[in-house]
């Protein structure tokens, strides 16, 4: 009988939990709403509008605004990376001639990082070994330019160049970096058009030229797509100096260690670097980035100015700012029997 009691004490309190949860999302229903998304009215890439009055088109642009705006946790990662990585991307693109919409064919294809694909294409760009090393990218054992994101930048320009001699057009350029020129000539052909938007495609790029412009509509306008994001919050990348090698290097670790930074610092600095050595049997010329300042590699902290008044020492403001004594004493130059004087200013970083 105990037990019983204890069974429908139990479900009691379940039912009045349920419905207290049920009663609090009946309210917060009112509350969370998700709307539909107003399309622009002009969008275009690389300066060649979107035909939007198109029924097919309008529709498969929406679903890739709605993708890219309701999936927060990505889109607003690939809205902090663009601060970090455009500006690199862009000078090249001009030096090429190359529209600056095409940075965002890097966000399409990998978001920005240097991710490998299911079918090994690797790098911001996903070139395939046998494409990257068509268009002069070193790859092997040691070294793997696709991670390289000067060089692969103007690999994926020279691309878009021998594209654009085919058709003509930025848009069908942008196409056939996700089918390959030959599949998208092959296409037009077929089908007799010589439009993107009036061809059929695979379902990959058929998306492709969409997603590209939803992340660009998105990225510029992040604000009216519900992102919002302090300047402090975009990723940035820490200025560099390069050093010119042309001889082996048989440890990257000691190399680090003489440059007085660490093996992980060069890593980051230089992906294209695939383990702890490059041979370099032919004397090739290397230019590797290390850090103008090991700092940039910490969070900028804020800085408190103490004036201290006639008692103070550094023991009490050690405890009041919730810091070490041996921070204070470093921040500051100073000993730790010093006594302080009324006035004196000691710097605190929080």
């Amino acid at each position: 009988m105990a037990k019983s009691l204890t069974k429908a004490l139990l479900y009691s309190y379940l039912l009045i939990a349920s419905n207290l949860l049920m009663s609090q999302i009946n309210i917060d229903e009112k509350k969370y709403q998700i709307h539909s998304i107003n399309i622009p009215v002009n969008l275009n890439f690389a300066n060649e509008k979107l035909p939007l009055q198109k029924i097919d088109i309008r529709e498969r642009l929406d679903k890739e605004l709605l993708i890219n705006t309701y999936w927060q946790s990505r889109t607003i990662l690939l809205i902090k990376r663009s601060k970090k990585y455009f500006s690199i991307i862009e000078k090249i693109l001009s030096k090429n001639q190359i529209p600056d919409d095409f940075k965002y064919l890097a966000v399409a294809e990998s978001g920005l990082e240097n991710v490998t694909s299911p079918s090994n294409a690797k790098g911001f760009w996903q070139f395939l070994e046998k494409t990257g090393k068509e268009y002069n990218l070193e790859i092997n054992k040691s070294i793997d330019e696709r991670y390289h994101l000067e060089k692969s930048t103007q690999a994926a320009c020279e691309y878009f160049k021998k594209a654009y001699d085919v058709f003509q057009n930025w848009t069908l350029v942008a196409a056939a970096y996700n089918m390959g020129i030959s599949g998208l000539k092959n296409k037009i052909e077929q089908q007799k058009v010589n439009n993107y938007y009036d061809l059929m495609l695979n379902n990959e790029t058929y998306r492709y030229i969409f997603r590209i412009i939803a992340i660009k509509e998105i990225i510029e306008n992040y604000n009216k797509y519900g992102f919002f994001i302090d300047q402090k919050d975009f990723y940035k990348l820490p200025s560099t100096n390069e050093i010119e090698i042309n001889r082996e290097i048989k440890s990257i670790t000691d190399f680090a260690i003489s440059n007085d930074i660490n093996y992980k610092i060069i890593k980051i600095l230089n992906p294209w670097i695939l383990g702890n050595s490059i041979p370099n049997p032919q004397q090739k010329k290397y230019k590797i980035k290390l850090p103008k300042s090991k700092n940039q590699f910490m969070l900028q902290n804020d800085t408190i100015i103490h004036i201290c008044s006639q008692k103070e020492n550094i023991y009490e403001l050690a405890r009041k700012y919730d810091v070490s004594i041996n921070s204070i004493i470093e921040w500051n130059k100073i000993l730790p029997s010093k006594k302080l004087k009324k006035n004196q200013r000691i710097i605190i970083l929080k």
